[in-house]
């Protein structure tokens, strides 16, 4: 385990913990209401340990680790986080690995810093939920100003969603049209996936400008690709982009 470390964003002290070793680094980013130390991200930096491998893992804002309030923060934020630690922290290249709601951050960095991208996971990426993701009443509520509360089957706490939000996200939305990124780009999703459909990364890999994209699906996968054998997928996928 690398040593918990802080830089400072707006006042907000950003917790992370960087392995350093041969290049690029991987930068991990969580899901929505998650941290950097759940079990994909900590299974990969196992591995960089092993295989000497750099490595970047994070706290949003809010979340974990680091300061500020969660009910505060936005799509944007979130962003600006990432971007301030790869800029700050990380010399050379990075590989952006995003589960769920960090697979649509890794677009969004990917996009401010398309220089520094040397390639790209997705898990379960879920670019655009704000769009698919809510029901019609939920999307009138947010547009209101409302904050929306729902019991979470991965937490205690509830699953809340602001309209702050809510509108960063709707501004943030990619794929409604060509993604104009060309690196290296994996993407697994499991197809019993029940939160985030598996078409959205058929439908992220149409829109990607890069013509090194491959999909893998798992049929019998749930959202959190967090069994034994789905870490060795993600591992393995890692791996092989690296060396590549």
């Amino acid at each position: 385990m690398t040593d918990l470390r802080y830089t400072v964003r707006d006042e907000i002290r950003l917790a992370y913990r960087h392995r350093t070793g041969n290049g690029p680094t991987i930068v991990f980013l969580p899901g929505y209401m998650s941290d950097m130390d759940g079990g994909k991200a900590t299974a990969l930096d196992e591995w960089a340990n092993a295989s000497g491998q750099a490595m970047l893992r994070l706290d949003y804002s809010g979340c974990g680790e680091s300061e500020g309030l969660f009910a505060d923060q936005t799509l944007d934020s979130w962003r600006d986080d990432v971007i301030h630690l790869i800029d700050g922290i990380i010399g050379g290249p990075v590989i952006l690995v995003g589960s769920s709601m960090g697979g649509w951050l890794m677009l969004l960095v990917a996009l401010a810093r398309p220089d520094r991208i040397a390639g790209m996971v997705g898990i379960a990426a879920a670019p655009d939920f704000t769009g698919w993701g809510f029901s019609d009443a939920d999307r009138a509520r947010l547009a209101q100003g409302e904050t929306l509360s729902e019991p979470s089957e991965y937490s205690d706490q509830p699953y809340i969603t602001t309209a702050a939000f809510w509108l960063s996200g709707e501004a943030n939305r990619r794929l409604g049209g060509p993604i104009p990124l060309d690196c290296p780009v994996r993407l697994l999703h499991g197809q019993k996936d029940a939160d985030v459909p598996w078409e959205i990364s058929l439908q992220l890999g149409e829109k990607l400008r890069s013509a090194d994209v491959q999909i893998r699906l798992i049929k019998d996968g749930d959202h959190r690709l967090s069994r034994d054998q789905d870490i060795a997928l993600l591992i393995d996928t890692v791996a092989a982009l690296v060396k590549d």
